[in-house]
This record gives structure tokens, sequence and C-alpha cells, in this order.
């Protein structure tokens, strides 16, 4: 990463709250919410005094240089993070308005509400039909396991790729075929919130444009909060987008700007936004 100056920590802090305060007045009742959330692996901090709300029904994107903690904070909220041992959270992430880091809270619960799709697709070694049926079968689902597969893959538009391919191995499927089988395998726990840790990064641009169509789709159901390194699907595909950078003294990442996609594209409140979404740096 191309070694920049840092602003100071108070023009930092004012930026980011004023415009952050801002959009968070407009948004009624967000589904998720993170509250001066940090969190620590063992001695070394990742994330710092993140603020973030997000609207139901609506598409995130979270943006920002390699290593500013961006797939930290979507691990955050659905508790993977609690999978390393060595992790420390403060602060909380509200779902709903419940704390998900309450010691009554099930992490296994929060991951059904909850679901995430990862970088690289990632089906298991099993038939097209078991890939969407294992999750709705380790959560005891009690429904018509035929109707929720055929259900799930064409909410995933992969229905008619696959409706004779049902009991060959997901595996066979192309890549952009396979991350769309992994997204109807989380639709089939039916969560209410998609994590997508940069779901296109290993696919080509036909089927990266495909992943953005579903999304677009998927919205009038789901909540979807996206990781990208590419500026130009942060501006096609998201309503939100939320700006990380590492702090000043560059020990942990946090939110410098969070608005409209359109205002963060056009308009944007920090210069080091501008800057990184232009490509002057990052």
């Amino acid at each position: 990463m191309t070694d920049i100056k840092m602003a100071t920590a108070e023009h930092q802090t004012t930026a980011a709250s004023n415009g952050n305060s801002e959009l968070f007045k407009r948004i009624k009742n967000p589904i998720i919410a993170a509250r001066n959330l940090g969190l620590f692996y063992g001695h070394n901090e990742a994330l710092r005094d993140v603020n973030f709300e997000v609207p139901v029904n609506s598409i995130t994107a979270l943006i920002g240089p390699s290593g500013c903690g961006k797939s930290t904070l979507l691990r955050c909220f659905n508790r993977m993070n609690d999978l390393i041992p060595i992790v420390r959270i403060s602060g909380e992430v509200n779902y709903r308005g419940h704390n998900l880091y309450g010691d009554q809270v099930d992490p296994v619960e929060v991951r059904r509400r909850i679901g995430m799709v990862f970088q690289k697709p990632n089906p298991f070694p099993k038939s097209v039909y078991d890939n969407v049926a294992w999750g709705a079968k380790i959560n005891g689902y009690k429904g018509n396991m035929d109707e929720l597969v055929e259900r799930s893959l064409r909410r995933a538009a992969l229905w008619e790729e696959v409706k004779d391919k049902l009991k060959e191995s997901g595996l066979a499927l192309s890549g952009g075929q396979q991350q769309r089988l992994c997204i109807a395998r989380t639709i089939a726990t039916e969560p209410e919130i998609i994590l997508m840790d940069e779901p296109c990064s290993a696919l080509d641009p036909i089927a990266t444009l495909k992943i953005e169509e579903l999304m677009r789709e998927l919205q009038t159901e789901y909540t979807i909060i996206i990781v990208t390194h590419n500026m130009q699907q942060a501006a096609r595909a998201s309503d939100y987008t939320a700006m990380m950078m590492l702090t000043d003294d560059r020990e942990a990442g946090t939110v410098v700007e969070y608005n409209e996609t359109d205002t963060i594209f056009t308009n944007p409140r920090d210069k080091r936004t501008e800057d990184y979404i232009t490509g002057r740096f990052g």
C-alpha cells in the first residue's frame, strides 16, 4: 500500500462523526448497528471505535485499502471472529436492537440469521441438492426439502442451469455457478442478512455481473453487506458505502466515512475517501 500523509486525529474524528451522524438520523430502525466496536487479536488492535448502521433491505459496501479491517468488521456481524481463540471484542453489535454479544445469545443462531458467502466459492464435496439442503437439515428444517432446495436455487438464479444436475457434484459447476450455489446454500437457512466477503474476486466479468444482478434481486427479501476492492462494483451494486482506513497511529481500522453510495462517489467529505476511490492511493 502506498504510504500517505494521514490527517490529524481531530480531523479524522470530526469528519467521521459529522458525516455518519447525519446519515444515522435518516436510517430508521437499522437492522444491524455497531456501537463503538473494537476488536483485538491478542494484543494487536484490529478495529477501533467503529460506528455503523445498516438499513433493512439495503446493499452496503465496505471499501478501503488492504489491511484496514473490512473482512474483520464483516465477521463481527455474525460472530465468525469468535472462532479465533485470541479475539477480544469491545462495544456492541446490535441486531434488531439486541446486542449480538450478550451473554445469552447463541452464536449458532446468529449465524443462521446472518449468513455468509466467502471470497472463494466453497461448495461441499456433495451433490448440488445436498449442498443446498445441508444447512437446513442441520438447523432442523421440517418442511418439504425438495421445495426448499428449488426455491433457494431459484432465488439464487441457478435453478434453470442445474435443475437436471441436482444429483451431480457441486464441484463440477463453473466458478460463477459455484458461488451462486453457495448463495443458495446460505438462503436455504432463511437468514435476514447476507454477508459477502469479496464474492466476485475469483470470478470473470460475466460471472461478476450475474452476482451483482442477483444481489439486486435478493435485496427485496434480504439485507446485504459486501466487502469489495472493486470500486466500480461498489458504485454499481450498493446503496450505501462505508470507507475504512487505518487510524492515525496505523494500528487499527475504523470507518472514516459512511453515506449513500452516490454521495461517497461524487461528493465525499473526507479527502482520503476521494483519494482512494480515484486511485491516488490504496
